[in-house]
């Protein structure tokens, strides 16, 4: 008698065949660059090897509204990279610096609308900050009263307005390190020098109008 029936060598194979692993073919795992992170002046450093390069960018520090990229270098090693990095940010400031204008008004110099653009995206302004530099914006080479300042604002004193409005001023001087001038024709506080500038009185009892300088209103409305 043959005990090795067909039924039993059919379960057998499938047996076997369903007991048998099936083969994955594994995916290599991507190697995941390595970034270094460091710090030049007021901007944040990323370097790199990027595409068999070594590179290293500048960006706005942390944290910011601007994520954009401010410089790119590149080098042979990862070193010279960011050595290069910093020489291109170095001659860029000293560019900046030298091709301010003065203002005549105030004695104080007046950066240019793509470093109003630069600061105003990353340093912390209030919401009443930001209202009164758009309502100066706005206003144009008219300028505002004190009061119009205080009340695009909200503030009921015009006092407490004008100082919000000169700490404005001293963040951005701060940021792009600039040195303002102090001058009678400011008539306030500190830090308005970098903002703008008093028009003509209307009479001896009353101050006149606040108007910002002509590069920092372009600057407020691309960014505000």
């Amino acid at each position: 008698m043959n005990n090795f029936s067909t039924d039993a060598r059919t379960a057998t194979g499938r047996d076997l065949f369903e007991d048998k692993p099936k083969k994955t073919r594994e995916k290599p795992e991507l190697a995941v660059p390595e970034i270094q992170i460091g710090e030049h002046g007021r901007y944040q450093i990323k370097s790199g090897r990027l595409s068999g390069e070594y590179v290293a960018r500048a960006f706005p520090k942390k944290p910011t509204k601007a994520q954009g990229l401010i410089a790119e270098a590149r080098g042979s090693t990862e070193e010279a990279a960011i050595a290069a990095l910093h020489e291109v940010i170095d001659s860029r400031e000293i560019r900046r610096t030298e091709e301010r204008r003065i203002d005549p008004k105030t004695g104080s110099a007046v950066p240019s609308t793509a470093e109003y653009v630069e600061a105003i995206g990353q340093v912390a302004l209030s919401r009443p900050q930001a209202a009164m530099l758009t309502a100066l914006a706005i206003a144009g080479d008219d300028g505002l009263p004190d009061t119009r300042i205080a009340y695009a604002a909200g503030y009921k004193s015009q006092k407490s307005a004008n100082r919000a409005l000169a700490t404005a001023g001293l963040l951005l001087a701060n940021y792009l390190s600039v040195e303002l001038a102090t001058s009678a024709e400011t008539c306030t506080l500190n830090g308005t020098a970098l903002l703008g500038f008093r028009g003509a009185r209307p009479n001896e009892e009353v101050p006149g109008n606040w108007i910002l300088h002509l590069e920092l209103r372009e600057a407020v409305r691309v960014v505000l």
